[in-house]
């Protein structure tokens, strides 16, 4: 179980051997809407197939290269609503052999084609022509995002499709509930929000060709350039649905440094100065981000925010369905990528303990898409890490401890910023802690629900609370960039709702009947009865402010009936058996 959780050991549904067969391939994929219990235990198993294989934990770049490689031997292609997957792959396969192949919809139904070869992209598109379109005309920009087109439609019109479509989309929460109480366990409930929410194989591989695509446009301009991800995307901890955030990388560039040469002389390219390397930045993006709105095929919504603190181009990939943010000059936000890749390859228990408090976040509330002084994910996986770091035995090690392991390739030192840890994730020991999910659930809602925030800040370098440098309501300390703090936007209201909700839920998970399923009804139970709507969700605006209760009034109903089918089981004065007391 716990292998079949880890993103970095994820095998691709690789097609053996040239397609001269089309007829004896069998492709794995998960029909769009279906829910039964059969299809959930099904994908598990594929995802335990694809990933109990690979013994070795790759580091974070290296896994990272080998992907993008992947995307620059990929292509992304319309399909007409009634196409025949065979007759498709066949056509391809005269191009060369196809390693991989998957189906999804968004405006459209699309394809994503992995080939063995990068010189089978030029022989497609040799072969692909430039659209003829009466009364407009066409920007001949040409991509590796095609249209499939039917020559003779009349002979396909009796012809039922064979795709299916992979799901790209996280499930409703109600049916997440649903799923979750039909679990044995609280551990087994974690787990398996965890496969249902996380990223698939398919999605991430569509991840990596959407930034392949942004790179083929940035170098245009800078033939030398890269774009890499960051962020959810590749730090283990994304959700389906998830942004995608980009870093256009300039460093990569060649003559940076000098060279010595035999003659009298040195030739230096001419180049346009700015006052600073944000005004480069800046100038950068500008252009991009206007090459992206004027050429890129199916990039909308194009937004150029560049007097941010981190100058960004926002837009929506709609072939994909992504919402994209591309950066420059952003390594630190890599390195942190690195890091909490490395933390959720360490031990099961941290993905599936991240992916849990970020769900119980979004169904109450606590974190949003929209900028405002809510709690953010990063700040939500900075408060889990930095619980484990603080088990005992600890769960994980410090970020000290990791650059105490690091090696001399391991040294990083970012605009002035130590950035050095250990990337091989096997120098890492393993930890003696046994403590079970359902136990560490609890504990973290015990741990912050009675956490002095009013004068201790979190260090995950350190690993141990700190003296707060200023009156911020929450503070954690940005792992590289000391001086910062990760949550500076969240204010007093959005803490105390945080803690008020760690405590509620901390006080319904001790309560009898909450650790076990509830019979053969499904009832909610356990962590499925934490992702209930809040009663404060549900009230008016108008009303008038009550004193807090200890739990929805749905989750109440249902301790309610525990205690008339149990009158001896429950806690007889009901209260909490931790501190309440505010900080």
């Amino acid at each position: 179980m716990a292998a079949s959780l880890w993103m970095c050991r994820l095998r691709p549904r690789a097609l053996k051997g040239p397609l001269k067969n089309i007829d004896n391939l069998c492709f794995k994929s998960q029909s769009k809407h279906s829910s039964s219990s059969v299809l959930v235990k099904s994908e598990i198993a594929q995802r335990k197939d694809q990933t109990d294989t690979i013994a070795e934990r790759k580091p974070f770049y290296v896994l990272q290269e080998e992907r993008l490689e992947q995307a620059e031997r990929s292509v992304l292609i319309n399909c007409p609503p009634k196409t025949n997957e065979k007759k498709f792959l066949k056509h391809l396969s005269s191009h060369g052999e196809i390693n991989t192949c998957f189906f999804y919809e968004s405006f459209g139904t699309y394809a994503v084609v992995e080939f063995s070869k990068k010189e089978s992209i030029a022989s497609l598109q040799e072969w692909t022509i430039i659209p003829s379109i009466q009364h407009e005309a066409t920007v001949p920009f040409k991509s590796r995002l095609v249209s499939l087109k039917l020559n003779n439609p009349g002979d396909l019109s009796s012809v039922p499709s064979s795709i299916q479509c992979l799901r790209q989309s996280a499930i409703p929460i109600n049916e997440l509930v649903q799923r979750l109480s039909g679990a044995d366990t609280i551990d087994q409930q974690l787990y398996k929000l965890t496969e249902t929410y996380q990223l698939t194989e398919d999605n991430v591989r569509l991840r990596f060709l959407v930034c392949s695509l942004l790179k083929d446009i940035a170098a245009a301009y800078f033939p030398e350039c890269t774009v890499k991800l960051f962020g959810s995307s590749v730090n283990g901890f994304g959700k389906l649905g998830c942004d995608l955030d980009m870093f256009l990388d300039l460093d990569g560039i060649s003559g940076r440094k000098s060279k010595k040469t035999a003659g009298p002389f040195t030739l230096e390219y001419q180049m346009k100065r700015v006052s600073s390397e944000r005004a480069a930045t800046q100038k950068i993006l500008s252009v991009i981000g206007e090459c992206i709105d004027q050429f890129g095929p199916g990039c909308v919504g194009v937004q150029k925010i560049l007097n941010a603190r981190c100058p960004l181009v926002r837009f929506a990939h709609q072939p994909s369905g992504f919402q994209c943010d591309l950066t420059a000059n952003n390594r630190i936000a890599i390195k942190s990528s690195e890091l909490l890749y490395l933390y959720g390859s360490l031990d099961a228990r941290v993905r599936a303990l991240v992916f849990t408090v970020r769900c119980w976040a979004r169904a109450h509330a606590i974190t949003s898409s929209i900028p405002g002084a809510w709690i953010t994910n990063f700040s939500l996986t900075m408060m889990v890490i930095f619980f484990l770091q603080k088990r005992d035995p600890p769960i994980i090690p410090t970020l000290d401890q990791l650059k105490g392991l690091a090696g001399p390739t391991d040294k990083q030192l970012i605009e002035g910023h130590d950035c050095t840890f250990v990337s091989n994730i096997n120098r890492i020991n393993t930890t003696e802690n046994t403590e079970t999910l359902e136990q560490l659930l609890k504990e973290f809602f015990e741990f912050y629900g009675n956490f002095s925030f009013s004068k201790m800040s979190i260090n995950i370098r350190k690993g141990k609370e700190q003296s707060k440098p200023d009156v911020s309501p929450l503070h954690i300390q940005n792992p590289f960039e000391q001086p910062l703090n990760v949550s500076k936007n969240v204010n007093q209201t959005q803490l105390e709702r945080f803690v008020s909700l760690a405590r509620d839920s901390a006080w319904i998970l001790q309560q009898d009947g909450m650790s076990h399923p509830l019979g053969a009804g499904a009832q909610p139970w356990g962590l499925a009865a934490l992702l209930l709507p809040s009663a404060s969700q549900t009230g008016g605006k108008g009303k008038k402010r009550r004193k807090r209760e200890p739990a929805s009034e749905r989750i109440k109903s249902l301790l309610e009936s525990l205690k008339n089918n149990k009158p001896n089981s429950a806690n007889g004065n009901g209260k909490r058996n931790f501190s309440t007391q505010s900080h």
